[in-house]
């Protein structure tokens, strides 16, 4: 077992450098947010995606404890 925590990207097992905070405002409340955590080459990739769909996102340097 592992101590760091991967990306979330599919296929990429590189360690995570950054969580993306996101939720589907047409389904969840805004207290009800989703994490995914993104290595450094695919943050932007993650961020866009969730942008595209005109979902709220925030990026933040580092992973959740």
């Amino acid at each position: 077992m592992t101590d760091e925590f991967e990306c979330s990207r599919a296929a990429c097992r590189a360690p995570a450098t950054h969580h993306v905070v996101w939720r589907n405002p047409r389904i969840h409340s805004a207290e009800r947010e989703k994490i995914w955590l993104a290595c450094d080459e695919h943050v932007e990739y993650l961020r866009d995606y969730l942008v595209a769909r005109d979902f709220p996102v925030t990026v933040r340097e580092g992973v959740p404890a």
